[in-house]
């Protein structure tokens, strides 16, 4: 989510959930109405509203901070609650906020007894913040949840935290050292989620590929690629696994197999690339040089020709001369990208990154949009090399789905939640023109 909330009334059980950010806050969204309703919260005299918020951007928080106002503004009597990656790492920011009535930490937020420290509840109402060193969390529990509101597919977390310190990046101060979810908690939470009708499973995580290696018997036990073996082994009701951001350096031989072999396993990987430029990918402190991530694209499209690679890139990095961002505009045609996420650079107080020399606001900007003219250019050869190709479509809401590659298409038939095949018969620059074959039951 980027954009404002809109926060103007309380849905039937009194309380709302606003969330910010990644897939994996998404999930945690969920498990955060379930606790809350569990806590008596939907009970409260105006309801109440819980912002799940992300720190990856200055604008992240910032955008946060103007949703808790605007829902203050249109909720007056709702108790407000601020949670998530900025709340962990900026806690007596919100706490001072006048319109915020609890501040929860990212470990709290996963707990019922935690949402009433409220006043509400008899608890001392001066204290607004209720935030633990997210470092001393050691283990990262497997929380069963039986929807994800508002979804047509279904998010899994599979890891929490990350062990390394790229260093523009707070999100560790915020989520804690890398923590894996059991094998056997994961496949019996696709298991629940298939069983309850989810056609596509999104595994995600803050370092997904860093997966097994703190799990007792590692790494004898294997890493990603075996957890996404082991799922689609176990769970055949599960038509289509879909992962999330990886960090190609760390994909292991299992995944890569997987690729190659399990038609199930969607042909769509998120890079975590960050530059094209290895000197800026040093400075960030990245564990993967251009040549290293142009050959995994490369090999990977041979196991799968039909991949569809998206990837994170940073413009206007700390230092970053015309030539290195230039590197980073040709990556995208060189891995041939075709999703792409473009990230401004936004200095994080408490970061390296933060007190290396910057460079112009005014250049990231226009950087920024240049990387995304690249982005926006190269999505549109990749739609038009689609026509003529029949596809699977997962249909997210009226008119609108998801082909395997993760390609947006509209089409005109099918219930949010439905696999529709059908022909592709062009496409408008923005998605495909698909007309529908039949639908397949969910």
């Amino acid at each position: 989510m980027s954009a404002l909330a809109d926060t103007k009334g309380l849905n039937s059980q009194g309380i709302d959930v606003v969330t910010f950010g990644c897939r994996l806050n998404t999930y945690e969204s969920e498990v955060m109405r379930r606790e809350a309703e569990s806590a008596g919260l939907g009970a409260l005299k105006g309801g109440a509203i819980i912002f799940n918020t992300c720190a990856v951007t200055s604008e992240a928080v910032r955008q946060a901070r103007q949703s808790i106002r605007k829902a203050r503004r249109e909720n007056p009597a709702a108790r407000i609650i601020v949670t998530g990656c900025a709340a962990q790492t900026e806690p007596q920011n919100f706490a001072a906020m006048d319109e915020v009535d609890l501040v929860l930490g990212n470990e709290e937020k996963l707990k019922a007894n935690s949402y009433r420290a409220l006043p509400d509840f008899g608890v001392n109402d001066t204290e607004k913040a209720r935030v633990n060193d997210i470092f001393s969390v050691r283990e990262t529990a497997g929380h069963m949840v039986d929807a994800i509101e508002g979804r047509a597919r279904a998010f899994v977390q599979v890891q929490n935290g990350c062990d390394h310190r790229c260093t523009f990046c707070i999100i560790p101060y915020g989520r804690g050292n890398s923590r894996s979810v059991p094998m056997g908690a994961v496949v019996e939470q696709v298991k629940r989620l298939a069983g309850n009708g989810y056609a596509e499973i999104v595994l995600t995580g803050v370092d997904m590929t860093s997966f097994g290696a703190d799990l007792p018997g590692a790494p004898k036990l294997g890493k990603l690629g075996k957890l996404v073996k082991t799922i689609l082994k176990q769970v055949p009701d599960v038509k289509r696994l879909r992962l999330s951001s990886i960090d190609s350096i760390e994909a292991d031989d299992d995944l890569l197999d997987a690729i190659a072999t399990e038609p199930r396993l969607m042909p769509h990987l998120h890079l975590s690339l960050q530059s094209g430029d290895d000197m800026i990918l040093k400075r960030m402190k990245r564990r993967h040089l251009r040549d290293q991530s142009i050959r995994f694209c490369e090999d990977v499209r041979k196991l799968r020709p039909a991949i569809v690679f998206g990837a994170d890139i940073i413009a206007g990095f700390p230092t970053e001369t015309e030539e290195m961002f230039q590197n980073s505009i040709k990556i995208v045609e060189e891995c041939g990208l075709t999703h792409l996420h473009v990230f401004p650079f936004s200095p994080r107080e408490g970061t390296p990154a933060a007190r290396m020399p910057q460079v112009r606001r005014e250049l990231v900007k226009q950087r920024a949009a240049q990387l995304r003219a690249a982005g926006e250019a190269a999505y549109r050869r990749h739609l038009s090399s689609l026509p003529g190709t029949r596809q699977s479509i997962l249909v997210e809401r009226d008119g609108l789905g998801r082909t395997e590659g993760f390609t947006l298409a509209a089409l005109d038939t099918g219930a949010p939640g439905e696999i529709v095949e059908a022909d592709i018969t062009g496409h408008d620059g923005a998605r495909l023109i698909a007309s529908p074959l039949t639908a397949c039951a969910a």
